[in-house]
């Protein structure tokens, strides 16, 4: 007597194997118990759609098809038996667990390396891993809380949403966002949390949480605002004479070139630090940024004022604030009445670092200042009017930051009254040689050596390398061609070079576009991104996930630009054949 596709099915379950029986438009009539299990269904899943939880199992393949149901969870297609009995226009499907469970061992032994607090989430909102950070910080019990979903184990204290369904509806990262929460342990939880969605091919598979002990970040920032007045007031009995914190040591002078698109780049700084503009300036990581705002500020008539700079990138939002704008007493545990950089620049100026860096949300706050030429301290009421002239930096061109979504538009107008540019090392190839000999001299008086010349074979294979560096990077090659140089020798040789300028030689970058009068400065950072981009798509072979990396952007934005820029990649490399 042949077994009815009910029996079936229980077998099916009793083997570890789902069964699934799907009617018009792949909806569930019925589900053997494994397959409920292994779909996360809890005895839901009749009447919804397959193709909705895990449509590659809908498909017809000869192949394997597999399915991923919850993050690092994937179950794969299984040839179905033959049964009699089944309904009109039904069909069975079968399916398996196919996880890999080295991978995931592997995965929660890196979760556990990292000292914050990390879970990992599936795309329904269900806890899938929870490192022992975690654990600890919130008194979880990892069986009671593996599968549950984020909401059972969670409830906000403040008011605000939790970050991991926002973060998987929304398909974008929530980042450093203060929450405070009480676990269903009962205890309560005061953290910065940044909550990544993770995605494949446009589908969310999970999400990533990293969570830091707010009382942590207020140690932090507590040491980091006493060393800064350590050194604001060791530099302030160091001038007495001023009321300067930290001084600029740069000057126009100690910039080295012979080129002339840097002659043309100084005069332009020359003119600039006259006024009291904000300025914006874009350079490639290594081309001297800070070297050239440092200058303006000693050029200007603040010259015998503060000259204060912070980095956005390397400091969390949280922190920054505070530094930025000052704290008050009781803004939180333990903060302390400070002033911050805003105050300590008054009357000189400030340089911010990394501006595109900067998160947002501080972003906002910042044009508060730039639009009505006041602030709060974090935490205080009373509005501070300083006197501060804003410079500002970035290593990508501002319009593709704002592009990105890395720099607010309106920001951008208020920061870059002023833009100026720096020509990358590869496009001022003259200097080169000046700049070397510079280097040479700098770094025998630090190793105490007496080196004196650099071969025309070294110099060679400078101008034949694309110094992605730029100036920072010939510095560095020189100071390692002159540790490893023996005593005996005096001149610097091909033989002593970091072995990947040695191997880095593919002819040279393609040269500057020539200024043209009216020249706008869209058009300038359009020909100079166009021309970066042409010279790392030659070095890479065509190879556009290559020179993506080579240019620190996504392959999706690089191949978007070179249809935006419309360049023949084949043309390309044709040329370099040549």
């Amino acid at each position: 007597m042949p077994m009815d596709y009910r029996d079936v099915m229980t077998v099916l379950s009793q083997s570890g194997l789902g069964a699934a029986l799907l009617g018009e438009h792949e909806i569930i009539l019925s589900v053997n118990e494994t397959g409920d299990h292994l779909l996360h269904g809890e005895g839901t899943l009749e009447g919804q759609s397959l193709w909705e939880i895990a449509a590659p199992l809908c498909q017809e393949s000869e192949e394997p098809l597999y399915a991923n149901i919850a993050f690092g969870e994937y179950l794969i297609r299984c040839p179905a038996p033959e049964v009699d009995g089944l309904p009109p226009r039904t069909r069975l499907i079968v399916f398996r667990n196919a996880a890999n469970d080295a991978c995931h061992d592997m995965l929660i032994s890196m979760l556990n390396q990292i000292s914050e607090a990390a879970a990992l989430f599936d795309a329904k909102g269900r806890m899938y891993l929870v490192n022992d950070a975690a654990v600890k910080m919130e008194s979880l019990t990892t069986q009671d809380v593996l599968g549950e979903h984020v909401s059972d184990i969670y409830r906000m204290l403040d008011g605000s949403k939790l970050t991991v369904p926002q973060a998987l509806q929304e398909k974008r990262a929530i980042k450093n966002r203060r929450l405070y929460y009480a676990t269903c342990f009962g205890k309560n939880i005061d953290v910065v949390s940044s909550t990544y969605p993770i995605t494949q091919n446009g589908q969310v598979l999970g999400a990533f949480t990293v969570m830091q002990d707010w009382s942590q970040i207020e140690t932090l920032q507590k040491q980091i605002m006493d060393l800064q007045d350590k050194l604001l007031n060791q530099a302030s009995n160091k001038h007495p004479k001023t009321k300067s914190a930290l001084t600029a040591q740069y000057q126009f002078s100690d910039i080295v070139y012979v080129s002339s698109a840097m002659r043309d780049v100084i005069e332009q700084c020359g003119q600039v630090a006259r006024n009291d503009s904000s300025v914006m300036i874009y350079g490639e990581t290594g081309t001297g940024k800070e070297m050239f705002a440092q200058s303006i500020h000693n050029a200007s008539r603040r010259a015998d004022r503060p000259f204060l700079a912070i980095n956005c990138a390397a400091i969390p939002e949280n922190l920054l604030e505070g530094l930025l704008f000052g704290t008050e007493r009781g803004a939180y545990t333990g903060a302390e009445q400070r002033a911050g950089l805003f105050e300590q620049a008054d009357g000189g100026t400030l340089l911010l670092d990394e501006i595109n860096s900067m998160n947002i949300n501080l972003q906002s706050k910042l044009l508060r200042v730039l639009q009505e030429g006041t602030f709060r301290r974090v935490g205080g009421s009373a509005e501070i009017h300083v006197n501060v002239r804003l410079l500002s930096n970035t290593n990508v061109p501002p319009y593709q930051a704002i592009q990105e979504g890395n720099l607010r538009q309106d920001l951008f107008y208020r920061l870059g009254v002023v833009n100026i540019t720096i020509p990358p090392l590869r496009t001022r190839r003259e200097d080169i040689g000046l700049l070397a000999k510079r280097f040479i001299i700098r770094c025998n008086q630090k190793l105490e050596k007496n080196v004196k010349n650099i071969s025309k074979a070294t110099l060679d294979r400078f101008q034949a390398y694309h110094w992605p560096g730029n100036v920072r990077e010939l510095q560095h090659a020189i100071e390692h061609a002159m540790n490893i140089l023996p005593d005996e020798l005096s001149t610097i040789t091909p033989a002593y070079l970091p072995e990947h300028i040695l191997s880095g030689m593919e002819g040279p970058a393609p040269q500057p576009v020539p200024k043209t009068k009216g020249t706008s400065l869209h058009t300038s950072i359009r020909d100079a991104a166009y021309q970066t981009i042409c010279q790392a798509l030659r070095e890479s072979g065509g190879n556009i996930s290559e020179a993506a990396r080579a240019l620190n952007m996504s392959r999706q934005n690089l191949q978007y630009r070179i249809k935006r820029y419309q360049i023949d990649v084949n043309a390309l490399l044709r040329e370099k054949l040549k």
